[in-house]
């Protein structure tokens, strides 16, 4: 297939040999009598040789294939990732859900994403010298198998996000049908497009983010313009905000930030290794804080004014965000409609890179996976996430803080446990990572130290949650501080536990 650079490669499957992408490559012999599995494999391997699947899966990626140049697609990466309606969702929880001012929710929002962005903005400087997907180097911690507890929650963490990516998004397009399309339809419509793009895999992606920020920011932009008169209108200021109505809902914006750092290093592998890990930090950084904190005020405003606006409010309530964008843009009428079709195409940009990262993880879960060709998880993801996303549709917003306010949690305590392996045990130092160990159980450590730290700082973790369904005894007095404490906690232990596992194992 084609590198991502454009050169021709011999690129090895996931399931083992070598996939010769030249002209002269040996067709297979025709079978009038063909199944619909063996044309479906063989169109699978024209796209192939065409260049437009990416049939790599976990493996790392050999240096000579570590080709890109193109640094600022990085930028452009997680720019449209975070240039859409789903920030502005997040954000009104502030104002809505937790009774936090404008002013409050908007510290809330600045503080917290500039702090969370360090993590992925890191992570991601390591792919381009490692060649490893994210949780592949977390092989180095959690060991070939006891990696597979982390990989599924974060398997569940991803396709969360893309369950409530795509209730939003129906929910945009049956607003705009005006009730003749329903939500279950624009979640179908929404994950079908999706398909497309995360089955072909990175330079598909790659060449999709790098434009498709551009109609969502003049989409979103035309919406302000809109309903700017209404935006104006903000409701009486509550109380003074108490601290744990603040960190509670820092708490959601570190949920939506951290577990990126989860995959970040998925989408910068095919860079060339001695790219400046300066410039991927900072392009990471600017294209994933930059749009989200102003999209979330932009939320916490639109949740601020809701109260002094009737039509806003009785689509509030039904749990459609949708809704209150085709009302910011009825002034428009029949344009106003068309825009808000498009913000709900805006989602795609999130949804595809985010799905592209599950189709990798899904190989990594069990060892026999492996053999299991990239692009065909993405068929299983869609199937999974429809019915998901249209049962998480009826209460959204109760679903929506539910989900959120778990994920951040055990995101934190296995960046601790990493960052710690990282700095403390390689020292920082790629070069002492053996790269040629990544599938081999003897070489890689046993995992036991990784998974104890990170199962038992929730010994601290659990009386500082504050949730609907459980407030610990701390949570009672600081509001909740779980991921922070998951972060540090899990880290300390580690050291502990890695040094005897050292010892025990001798790797």
């Amino acid at each position: 297939m084609a590198s991502p650079s454009g050169n021709m490669l011999e690129e090895k499957p996931p399931y083992g040999g070598v996939v010769t992408t030249t002209a002269t490559a040996t067709a297979r012999p025709q079978d009038a009598h063909k199944s619909g599995w063996t044309r479906l494999r063989d169109a699978l391997d024209h796209l192939v040789r065409f260049g437009r699947v990416e049939v790599r899966g976990i493996a790392p990626i050999p240096i000579k294939e570590r080709t890109v140049e193109r640094t600022i697609n990085v930028f452009t990466l997680w720019w449209s990732m975070s240039v859409n309606i789903l920030p502005i969702t997040f954000g009104i929880l502030g104002t809505q859900v937790y009774g936090l001012s404008l002013r409050d929710s908007s510290l809330v929002i600045l503080f917290f994403t500039l702090l969370t962005t360090v993590l992925p903005a890191y992570l991601a400087t390591l792919g381009p010298k490692l060649g490893m997907r994210q949780m592949i180097q977390a092989r180095y911690s959690y060991g070939r198998y006891l990696v597979s507890v982390p990989v599924f929650l974060n398997l569940a963490t991803m396709t969360g996000f893309s369950v409530i990516i795509m209730v939003v998004g129906g929910q945009c397009l049956s607003a705009v049908a005006d009730g003749h399309l329903s939500v279950s339809v624009g979640i179908v419509i929404m994950s079908l497009l999706t398909l497309v793009i995360s089955f072909c895999g990175f330079n598909v992606l790659h060449t999709y983010e790098r434009y498709a920020w551009i109609p969502a920011l003049i989409s979103i932009v035309v919406a302000v313009g809109c309903g700017g008169k209404a935006l104006t209108r903000q409701a009486p200021p509550p109380e003074p905000a108490a601290a744990p109505a603040v960190l509670s809902f820092g708490m959601i914006i570190a949920s939506y930030m951290i577990p990126w750092a989860c995959l970040a290093s998925d989408f910068t592998t095919y860079l060339k290794p001695e790219t400046s890990s300066s410039k991927i930090f900072t392009y990471t950084y600017l294209g994933l804080a930059t749009p989200t904190i102003l999209l979330m005020v932009l939320g916490a405003a639109i949740g601020s004014a809701i109260p002094n606006n009737p039509q806003w409010q009785a689509k509030f309530d039904q749990s459609l965000v949708g809704g209150v964008l085709d009302a910011m843009l009825s002034p428009a009428q029949g344009f106003g409609k068309f825009l808000v079709v498009i913000l709900s195409f805006t989602l795609l940009g999130n949804l595809a890179a985010t799905s592209y990262s599950i189709t990798l993880n899904f190989q990594m879960l069990v060892p026999v996976l492996f053999k299991v060709p990239r692009y065909l998880f993405s068929i299983l993801l869609i199937a999974i996430i429809i019915p998901v996303s249209i049962k998480a549709a009826v209460d959204f917003f109760v679903n929506m803080e539910n989900f959120l306010a778990l994920i951040g949690y055990w995101s934190s305590a296995f960046l601790g446990v990493v960052l710690a392996e990282h700095f403390v045990f390689r020292k920082g130092d790629v070069g002492n990572y053996d790269v040629d160990a990544w599938n081999d159980a003897k070489q890689l450590p046993w995992g036991a130290a990784a998974l104890a730290a990170s199962a038992l700082c929730f010994a601290v973790v659990v009386p500082s949650m504050a949730q609907v369904w459980w407030t610990g005894p701390i949570a009672e007095k600081t509001g909740d501080i779980g991921f922070e404490l998951a972060f540090v906690v899990a880290g300390l232990l580690y050291l502990p536990f890695r040094y005897a596992e050292r010892r025990w194992c001798g790797r």
